[in-house]
C-alpha cells in the first residue's frame, strides 16, 4: 500500500481513444460449392428444422472446422411467391419476417409492422421493396466487430447451371457508395449499405441488389439478380435455370432444372441455399476490430515519491542508496498502480527498466489501457 498516491485531472490527465483494425477476409468458391460431377458437401451441415444451412472451411465434423457463414432464403407474406402450395411456405415467410425485424425493426409511422428490405436507403416511401431474398449471414470469427464499410464484394454467377459462369452472366456486387462518414442507413440492426454492379450504378438506388448490414455481418441478395422483376430490386432480363440436382449415390446430375420461380416455390430453403451457394463465386471483405483505450498520463512531481516504502530501501536508520548523509534521496520507479478514490489497486503498469527519481527531477509516465 503506498503512503501516498498522486490524483489525475480528469480533463487533462485522462483521454479515451478508439482503433480500428481491419484484416483482409477472402472466402473462395472451392470452400462451398458444388462441382460438375461430384456431390462434396462435407463442408455444409443442414439442420433437421430445415430454415437454413451452415457453411463451414473443412467437414464440419472434423475438430479444425471453423464456421464461416449460413445461407437462409425467405420471402414476405405479400409476396407473389407466398402461397399454401408453396414448399415451407410459412417457414419462408417468419424467415424474411424475423430478419427484418431484427435488422430493420418496426415501422417508425405506426409501428404495427415490420419494414421490409428496400433497394434504397429511405424506408419511409415503401419503394423497391425486395420481398424474396437471400440471406447470407457472416460468422464472427470472420467479421469481428463489423465488415469495413466500402469493402464487401460478392460475385456470383446468373447464368444456368450447367452454364453459370458465361461471360455476361457473371455479376460482381459491391458497396460502391459507402465509406466511413457517408452512403449508408443505419437502423434498428446497425448500419447497412446497398450493394450494386458497379460504382455508376449508384445515381439510381432501384438498381440495387440488396443490402449489406456492417455491424450484423449479413447480407441480402434480391431474387430478382436470376429472374426478372421477380420480388424488387434490379432485375434481369430472362429467366435462367437456377436449380439442379445431384445424385447423392452416383455424383451425376439428375434431370430435374427448375427455374428461378420453381426454386423458391417448389424446392425447400436448404434446396434454395444450394441453388445460390453454386452461384457464389468468390465473397472478400475486411473486417473490424474496434480497440477502446484509455490512456493515464501519471504525472510524478518533484517532491513526491522520492522514498520508497520497501523495507530494503532503510538499513540502520539510513537510506541505502546515499554515500553520504547531506545527499539528496534517490528512488527507483519500478510499477505504477492505478488506485480508484476508495484507494483499491484496479490495475498494474510494470516499466521496462527502473527510472531514477529523485527533488531534482519530474516524470510524466503514460499508461494504456486495452479493452
Amino acid at each position: 500500500m503506498p503512503n501516498q498516491y498522486q490524483p489525475f485531472n480528469s480533463t487533462n490527465d485522462i483521454i479515451s481513444t478508439k482503433t480500428l483494425l481491419h484484416e483482409a477476409i477472402p472466402i473462395t468458391g472451392s470452400i462451398y460449392k458444388f462441382e460438375t460431377g461430384s456431390y462434396v458437401e462435407e463442408n455444409i451441415k443442414n439442420f433437421s428444422h430445415g430454415q437454413f444451412q451452415s457453411v463451414y472451411d473443412y467437414p464440419y465434423l472434423s475438430s479444425s472446422a471453423n464456421h464461416i457463414f449460413d445461407i437462409a432464403f425467405g420471402y414476405d407474406e405479400g409476396s407473389v411467391l407466398s402461397s399454401s402450395t408453396s414448399i415451407q411456405n410459412a417457414k419462408k415467410i417468419n424467415m424474411y419476417n424475423s430478419m427484418a425485424q431484427v435488422l430493420l425493426g418496426y415501422s417508425k409511422d405506426t409501428g404495427e409492422f415490420v419494414e421490409r428490405f428496400e433497394s434504397d436507403l429511405d424506408l419511409s416511401d415503401n419503394s423497391n421493396q425486395m420481398l424474396s431474398t437471400f440471406f447470407i449471414n457472416f460468422s464472427r470469427l470472420l467479421t469481428k466487430d463489423q465488415i469495413k464499410k466500402g469493402s464487401f464484394s460478392i460475385t456470383l454467377a446468373t447464368g444456368s447451371w450447367g452454364d453459370a459462369v458465361t461471360a455476361g452472366q457473371v455479376k460482381t456486387l459491391a458497396d460502391h457508395n459507402a465509406t466511413a462518414d457517408s452512403g449508408y442507413k443505419t437502423v434498428v440492426g446497425g448500419d447497412y449499405g446497398l450493394l450494386y454492379t458497379s460504382s455508376a450504378n449508384i445515381v439510381d438506388d432501384s438498381i440495387a441488389y440488396g443490402n449489406i448490414f456492417y455491424q450484423a455481418g449479413i447480407a441480402i441478395i434480391t431474387s430478382s439478380l436470376f429472374q426478372q422483376s421477380l420480388e424488387g430490386g434490379a432485375t434481369r432480363d430472362s429467366i435462367e435455370t437456377l436449380d439442379q440436382n445431384f445424385s447423392e449415390q452416383t455424383g451425376d446430375l439428375v434431370a430435374n432444372a427448375k427455374t428461378c420461380l420453381g426454386v423458391m416455390t417448389g424446392s425447400s430453403i436448404s434446396g434454395a441455399c444450394n441453388a445460390l451457394r453454386h452461384r457464389i463465386t468468390n465473397i472478400a471483405f475486411n473486417n473490424t476490430t474496434e480497440i477502446n483505450s484509455k490512456i493515464y498520463f501519471c504525472r510524478v512531481p518533484w517532491n513526491k515519491f522520492n522514498y520508497s516504502t520497501n523495507p530494503t530501501y532503510v538499513s540502520g536508520g539510513a537510506i541505502v542508496l546515499k554515500n553520504i548523509s547531506s545527499d539528496i534521496p534517490i528512488s527507483y520507479i519500478t510499477t505504477i498502480g492505478l488506485y480508484s478514490p476508495s484507494g483499491e489497486l484496479m490495475a498494474t503498469a510494470k516499466l521496462s527498466e527502473p527510472l531514477r527519481k529523485d527533488p531534482t527531477n519530474e516524470l510524466t509516465l503514460r499508461v494504456r489501457l486495452d479493452y
